[in-house]
């Protein structure tokens, strides 16, 4: 796997690195910096559906790793609150589509992303995404610690409730 351009360590960085549905696929980070990001991925037989096309799940997942990538560069742990993709044009196996995320903007503890997903020159995805800061300085594994605690908490609630 290919880290980024830039080697300093830094949120993106170590985010990234402990993304293990990123790395099951391949993705790439290429480069990063305040707000932005660049990822790709090579579609393999795997990714692909009935239409011998990439499954619109996997190009939705590369976009919204570039997305999570560009929304963690500022520090706190930051998810997703919402996201659209629009599919322009299929890819293909052996494809080698990047994703661009460029920050919009940031107000409060939100922020509005877009993520071009291209096979050379044409674009093959448009991803909007809707960011959401879920703590203060925590780090990345402080945020998925978080995260496990409280699934567990829904968990056993309702296991005791049944």
């Amino acid at each position: 796997m290919t880290q980024a351009r830039d080697t300093a360590p830094g949120p993106t960085r170590e985010m990234f690195a402990a993304d293990e549905a990123a790395r099951q696929l391949g993705i790439e980070l290429v480069e990063h910096g305040a707000g932005t990001a660049v990822l790709r991925m090579t579609v393999t037989p795997a990714m692909v559906n009935g239409h011998r096309i990439a499954h619109g799940g996997c190009v939705f997942l590369l976009a919204d790793t570039a997305f999570a990538c560009a929304c963690n560069s500022h520090g706190p742990v930051t998810v997703a609150a919402g996201a659209d993709i629009d599919f322009v044009a299929p890819a293909y196996e052996g494809d080698v589509p990047v994703a661009t995320a460029t920050e919009r903007t940031r107000f409060g503890r939100s922020g509005l992303y877009d993520v071009s997903v291209l096979r050379g020159d044409e674009v093959i995805a448009e991803f909007r995404g809707r960011s959401r800061t879920v703590g203060g300085a925590r780090t990345v594994h402080d945020g998925a610690r978080a995260a496990r605690s409280d699934a567990r908490a829904v968990r056993n609630s309702t296991t005791r409730e049944s």
